[in-house]
């Protein structure tokens, strides 16, 4: 299928090569010699795709994106960014100024093309309604007063258990409004963000809104990511929160909330909702502090001790405070230990690939596939669904096997 293109390049003989590659595989291409000529031909006229450089004259192409991103009518187009500068600083700020994918030049033209493909492909699959479920989904809060510790990483791991486990509707919401990682963790670009939820009144955000604004991983899992700019953040205020996750409840099995280090009102809006508290901590003197410190303010919010569960994440190898002397301090059992794995939890931060999806039988898999099942639904673990998950069966076993 021909698709509509808007090529953003200064330099001439990169002109002529990118519309000779993409115009070969049957597409429409427009050309514009840089960033704010870009931005007059996409208000214009519609696009399918763009494609931009990233070193320009009067606008850059992060900038030319992020003005994108602004804009109703080209937020949802799927933006391309090519250039020379092939380092880690430039492919961070290009995620931040919400580009889809990102391309080293020179290129191979097929693997232009196969990112042209890809892109085209997402931008074509219809956000499907979200059903409306009988029963309230389950909110599972990950928190911690202490940064550093693993928050996101647990979050991101629990929310991608879960939707590989039952295969139901899974969504992960970042609450951290100030730099929040839970798309990074996924590898997920920053297209639509809670940004574009603070700019509408409370009452016109619904389901389809909602639906265009989350994006999907190939787990199964939707995200709803903490926006790009910390001032966009400060917009997101507890009425809007809650509206999300009131919306959420009704169409989704399982909610898995990644919360800041801190009792704003926004993060109590999440926690209020909460069936399930993670509270990580490490085996450190200020994160047992900081989590006895947690512990007494759910006390005085009359939150259920039932419902709180202490993950001690060991992210450190040697010289640790003891689980049991943990436990002593604390007065409360440690549920779950995550030994340390610092080499695959880098490696995962770092590829947006999550431990339980692309390591399942690995010791931190095990672990994470393990804390999905347990904070599951009763009715989900109570019997074997019709159509088992690979991850279902995976468990299923283990579970035999430790009972022999």
């Amino acid at each position: 299928m021909s698709a509509r293109v808007l090529i953003i390049e200064d330099d001439l003989v990169s002109q002529k090569l990118h519309r000779k590659v993409v115009e070969s595989a049957g597409h429409q291409v427009t050309m514009a010699g840089d960033g704010l000529e870009g931005l007059k031909y996409a208000k214009e006229q519609d696009f399918d795709l763009i494609i931009s450089d990233v070193m320009m004259p009067n606008m850059d192409g992060y900038e030319t994106c992020e003005r994108m991103r602004e804009n109703p009518k080209t937020a949802q187009i799927p933006i391309l960014l090519l250039t020379a500068l092939n380092n880690l600083e430039n492919k961070i700020k290009g995620f931040e100024a919400g580009a889809d994918d990102y391309l080293s030049k020179p290129y191979e033209p097929d693997e232009l093309m196969a990112r042209v493909n890809v892109l085209l492909r997402r931008k074509t699959v219809p956000v499907a309604p979200r059903q409306v479920l009988e029963k309230t989904g389950k909110v599972i809060a990950v928190f911690s007063l202490r940064g550093g510790v693993g928050v996101s990483t647990i979050a991101a791991n629990t929310a991608v258990g879960l939707a590989q486990l039952w295969g139901k509707e899974t969504a992960l919401i970042d609450l951290a409004f100030t730099a929040g990682q839970a798309a990074l963790m996924l590898n997920l670009p920053l297209r639509n963000t809670w940004a574009d939820l603070a700019r509408m009144e409370t009452g016109e955000i619904d389901r389809e809104v909602l639906g265009q604004t989350m994006r999907q991983h190939p787990s199964g899992v939707h995200v709803l990511s903490a926006p790009r700019r910390v001032e966009e953040g400060e917009l997101v205020d507890a009425g809007k929160v809650n509206r999300v996750l009131d919306l959420m409840q009704q169409s989704y099995d399982y909610i898995v909330l990644d919360l800041p280090h801190n009792f704003s009102e926004t993060t109590l809006a999440g926690l209020d909702l909460a069936e399930e508290i993670f509270i990580v901590l490490a085996p450190e003197l200020a994160s047992v502090r900081s989590t006895a410190m947690a512990i007494e303010v759910f006390e005085t919010l009359e939150y259920s001790p039932n419902n709180i569960r202490l993950i001690l994440n060991w992210v450190f190898e040697r010289q640790g405070l003891s689980v049991a002397d943990i436990e002593a301090g604390l007065n409360q059992e440690i549920r779950t230990v995550i030994p340390f794995a610092s080499d695959q939890l880098v490696r995962a931060i770092n590829f947006g690939s999550p431990p339980v999806l692309e390591e399942p039988e690995s010791p931190l898999g095990v672990i994470f596939e393990d804390l999905a099942f347990w904070v599951s639904q009763d009715e989900h673990k109570k019997e074997r669904p019709q159509e088992p998950t690979e991850a279902w069966k995976r468990l299923a076993k283990r579970m035999r096997k430790r009972r022999q």
